[in-house]
């Protein structure tokens, strides 16, 4: 036990245990409206930079402003193998800036990119990039790896198999949850969209799913023959129109996991993945309330069944 576990898994759980928690989301998904739900954010981690006059997309931007400042504050006070993880488990930030960088490289103008600091892997490259061929040279000089093409599709497909197959890697208590994103992953891609996958993002599915998954041609194939680190992901889905509900449950498994390795009596990166994970599942349901408030509520139904 070295003292930089012992102050990054006490940041860590210090941190988690501030999270806003889904008693919150509940409230805002029921009450009146917005300006009331984000009035009701005022003494939670996600005050920083929140306007309360703010529509539904700016106010869930905000929270994920400030889950990347949270995981960057994290970040900072872990040794190098937890900083690691951390980086890894906020790849999805980088990836969003990377879509966003794609459509303003061909449509209007995007948001902000998020402000990744430490958490960035090759974001201050991508951000310079004038073409989406000089994305994918980015990306394949870089840990992402070559996409295998330069459509936005394969390009944001192929960075999130890469960060999976890194994940469960370099990261083994979230190896789990790696191999079920990318089972949801492959299932939507392949099975509900018809899109192929690239090579090089085929090898990384390979990895984490095993090569007669990833080579099934029907949905029902696929599922059958997912190992078991990934068949848990997509249990009870007998269509691929019904993933939005496997991915929710993604989510709340991925929340019952991390809550278990906060509990432990332990100083090494496991609490410190558990914390990264509670706060990305709090930011999630509350990005879910806000939209439920927006519709004054109407969406309640669907808030019950995608959050529980």
């Amino acid at each position: 036990m070295g003292a930089g576990w012992v102050a990054g898994v006490t940041r860590a759980r210090a941190m988690a245990a501030g999270h806003a928690g889904p008693d919150t989301a509940h409230r805002l998904a029921a009450g009146p409206g917005l300006s009331d739900a984000l009035r009701a954010l005022a003494d939670t981690p996600y005050r920083r930079g929140l306007d309360v006059a703010a529509g539904a997309a700016e106010a869930q931007r905000a929270v994920s402003d400030a889950l990347v400042w949270q995981l960057r504050v994290l970040a900072g006070w872990q040794p190098r193998p937890g900083a690691t993880a951390v980086r890894l488990l906020a790849s999805g930030f980088e990836i969003a800036n990377t879509r966003s960088r794609l459509r303003a490289l061909s449509g209007p103008p995007q948001p902000p990119p998020y402000r990744l600091g430490a958490l960035s892997t090759a974001w201050p490259r991508l951000s310079r990039t004038t073409s989406p061929a000089a994305v994918r040279a980015v990306l394949a000089s870089s840990p992402w790896g070559d996409p295998g093409a330069d459509t936005p599709a394969a390009v944001i497909t192929g960075m999130r198999l890469s960060a999976a197959a890194r994940t469960a890697a370099s990261v083994p208590p979230a190896a789990r949850w790696a191999a079920g994103e990318a089972a949801l992953l492959v299932a939507r891609e392949v099975h509900l969209t018809g899109r192929p996958l690239t090579g090089p993002a085929t090898r990384d599915a390979t990895r984490l799913l095993g090569t007669a998954a990833v080579q099934a041609l029907t949905f029902g194939d696929f599922r059958a023959r997912l190992p078991s680190t990934a068949r848990w992901a997509l249990a009870g889905v007998e269509r691929p129109t019904e993933l939005w509900r496997a991915e929710a449950r993604w989510w709340q498994a991925v929340e019952r996991d991390a809550l278990s390795m906060l509990g432990a009596a332990r100083f090494d990166v496991s609490p410190v993945v558990g914390a990264v994970a509670v706060l990305g599942v709090d930011a999630w349901r509350i990005r879910a309330g806000l939209e439920c408030a927006a519709f004054g509520g109407r969406a309640r139904e669907a808030f019950d069944e995608l959050v529980g």
